[in-house]
């Protein structure tokens, strides 16, 4: 018996299509990249009576009510989208039992010292020009627009043609949507091939244990949550609410988006309401004003997604604690109304996580994107049901909750279990000290030389031009002191490397010398760089008055952001700037530069500042009772990947900046105005910028290869010989 394609349902066909796309993809790998055109226009087709749609039928349907059942639909749809919005963010706070307690940190991130931006909600939902927001698709206001618009209809005499125009435009663009729908498995098709063989997977091993426990989450709320409250609490059984959601979950998932799908979503709970003899007047109208309108607000697919931030937490080994909660709920909710480009990195800065964590979120986004808009199509669906439901006066609120509560308790059980799994299963390692010392440097490198310690100069040696004396040598000698990191240190092969280090690279190829990097002892860098052992002095270099009295610097080529090293558990109690100046009994160390400049009393009046004996003392638990350490934060990131049980806080409110130079020797003003003249060159070239990505950052500098595929790599069709 043969399977007959022509014979299969529409559902049945977006299947076939979307598991033969993926195949096609896998198989022959990045050029079905090219079909992504086939998609684009499939998509387009669909969004085509999507912004038309949510007019029509949210001003006719509104219109059509009176105004005592516009209040009702009113009070009992935002009744059910709050309570959809409890249930998902108790959901996520069950989320960090499945993270397995394992040691991490990672660099510097400029999220750490960033201003918060706010969020432009007035923007987002209030339609100063009406015809602005349809042009670029700003649904929420297009949603404000057309309740107002049709709220003001319910008053209008006279409007029955008017009504009856909008009902009739409501049909013809579902027809129009209809048709399209017809086309899916070629769009499906296409959308998945491309998507299949342009994504490299092995980009997402870091994203693993997040992508675990969002699908974990994403199956407990979609096939479980959602339908069993419809199942429990209204007329229709858990078998119809999955039937009829399924082609626009399988179309949500397949375009990415909900938007195309809002008509099918309508026209599938009006078939529904109709089989149960639930289709009256004011339960059509209910659908009508709720699929649009639900839409605009967060469903649960994108506040699921809101879950990224504590993961993000956990990944960077510091997880939100109890009290972060509140704030994770409330803002989750709030950021949740714009795109997750606003919300996830407005978060990232709230809780003062790194900034390109938010690219690890597109990263994972491939996927749960995917999810996210299928999750957002049940939800559509569900609270259509469930509001038609609450008119017609067949909805049991008691049963409701009650499914919430056994769906959070299967939540928490699951995401316990989950965790126990995940912990056996995958094999870890702590890598950010491996990363740190592995690094090498990005640029060309200039030759360098392994001599003794060079002898002084001689007192006639030292009246001459320094930058003569280095062209004449052919020998530019760097010096450096211990514990610079990220700025001067030695990686695993026993190279000076760091991001001064760089720029002395730079420096050395642009004078057409040779390179001796020699190791000095801080206390001394002003003798030996007078004396002629050295040239130039580097190692992010803190410049201060007090400094300055004793040895010359160069133009400054960077500024750090104070900070605080305290213990991974302890972040949130320095999180405020405020509060710690209120603080009793608060005791912070500083070296031996902080404390005789001073800036530790003067940024902590009520503090006791303690002088500590090194840095890896302090990290060690040698310097008892401190509760941190005052310390520049790029600088400390670093540290922190050696020492991971310590973590970096720049309290809220705390602006202060360290400005950093190279030493340089007295009385060679011709050797530092060639140094200020050429840092400033290579700084407005990038360098600075290139180096701050590399060594602060840690952003990786390396370029991506060819997507594996079954044609080129097991076939081999297509190789070059």
């Amino acid at each position: 018996m043969t399977l007959n394609p022509l014979k299969l349902s529409l559902f049945q066909r977006v299947i076939a299509s979307l598991l033969s796309g993926i195949i096609a993809g896998i198989f022959f790998g990045e050029p079905m990249g090219h079909l992504e055109i086939v998609g684009n226009i499939y998509i387009k087709l669909l969004q085509m009576t999507v912004i038309p749609y949510i007019l029509v039928s949210l001003i006719g349907g509104l219109g059509r009510l009176d105004m005592k059942m516009a209040k009702v639909v009113g009070i009992k749809g935002g009744g059910l989208i709050l309570f959809l919005w409890t249930l998902t963010i108790l959901s996520l706070l069950f989320l960090p039992l499945a993270y397995p307690k394992w040691t991490s940190a990672s660099f510097f991130s400029s999220n750490i010292v960033a201003d918060e931006n706010p969020i432009r909600l007035l923007d987002l939902y209030i339609p100063a020009n009406p015809f602005y927001a349809m042009a670029n698709t700003i649904v929420p206001a297009i949603v404000v627009f057309s309740i107002f618009l049709g709220v003001a209809m319910i008053t209008v005499n006279n409007k029955d043609g008017f009504i009856l125009s909008m009902q009739n435009l409501t049909d013809a663009l579902m027809k129009m949507a209809s048709i399209v729908a017809k086309t899916a498995p070629i769009g499906i098709f296409a959308l998945s091939a491309a998507a299949a063989g342009t994504l490299h997977i092995h980009e997402l091993s870091r994203l693993q244990i997040y992508l675990w426990v969002y699908i974990g989450a994403w199956v407990i709320l979609a096939f479980f949550t959602l339908p069993m409250l419809v199942a429990r609490a209204t007329p229709f059984s858990y078998r119809e609410v999955i039937k009829e959601a399924r082609l626009a979950m399988v179309t949500a998932f397949a375009t990415g988006t909900v938007l195309v799908v809002l008509p099918m979503i309508a026209e599938k709970v009006k078939e529904l309401l109709a089989g149960k003899k639930m289709d009256s007047g004011d339960a059509i109208s209910a659908v009508d004003v709720l699929v649009p309108t639900a839409y605009s607000f967060p469903s649960v697919g994108t506040l699921l997604g809101i879950g990224f931030i504590l993961f993000a937490a956990w990944f960077n080994g510091a997880s939100l604690s109890i009290t972060d909660y509140p704030a994770f709920c409330v803002l989750g909710v709030l950021t949740a109304f714009g795109s997750m480009a606003v919300a996830i990195p407005f978060l990232l800065d709230y809780f003062k996580l790194p900034a390109d964590m938010f690219q690890l979120y597109l990263l994972g986004s491939v996927f749960t994107m995917r999810f996210a808009t299928t999750l957002a199509a049940m939800h559509g669906i569900v609270i259509c049901i469930l509001g038609a439901s609450a008119i017609m006066n067949r909805l049991s609120w008691r049963r409701m909750v009650s499914i919430m509560a056994t769906s959070l308790a299967i939540t928490g059980a699951a995401m316990t279990g989950l965790g126990f799994v995940l912990t056996k299963a995958i094999p870890y390692e702590y890598t950010g000290y491996k990363e740190l010392i592995n690094m090498k440097l990005m640029g060309p490198m200039a030759e360098v030389i392994k001599a003794p310690p060079p002898a002084p100069l001689t007192p006639e040696e030292r009246r001459l031009s320094r930058l003569g004396l280095v062209q004449s040598r052919g020998i530019l000698r760097v010096g450096y002191a211990k514990d610079r990191l990220p700025f001067a240190f030695k990686n695993k092969d026993g190279e000076v490397v760091g991001y001064d280090l760089e720029l002395m690279h730079a420096l050395a190829l642009d004078l057409k010398v040779k390179l001796q990097i020699v190791k000095v002892e801080w206390e001394k860098v002003a003798h030996e760089l007078d004396q002629g052992r050295i040239d130039i002095a580097v190692g992010g270099i803190s410049i201060s008055p007090q400094r300055a009295l004793k040895m010359v610097f160069s133009d400054t080529y960077r500024e750090e952001s104070l900070g605080l090293i305290v213990p991974d558990h302890m972040r949130n109690k320095f999180s405020s700037y405020k509060k710690l100046l209120a603080m009793k009994g608060l005791r912070l160390g500083a070296t031996r530069f902080r404390f005789q400049e001073g800036a530790g009393q003067q940024l902590f009046p009520n503090a006791e500042i303690v002088e500590i004996k090194s840095l890896r003392s302090f990290f060690k638990g040698k310097e008892k009772g401190l509760d941190g350490l005052i310390f520049t934060a790029e600088s400390a990131a670093a540290w922190t990947l050696v020492y991971p049980q310590w973590t970096v806080v720049v309290p809220k409110g705390l602006h202060y900046k360290s400005p950093m130079a190279f030493a340089l020797p007295h009385r060679q003003e011709a050797w530092r105005n060639f140094i200020n003249v050429w840092l400033k060159h290579k700084l407005d070239a990038g360098l600075g910028e290139r180096a701050y990505g590399h060594w602060i950052l840690g952003n990786d500098s390396g370029k991506q290869g060819r997507r594996w595929s079954v044609v080129k790599d097991m076939l081999g069709w297509g190789r070059q010989p």
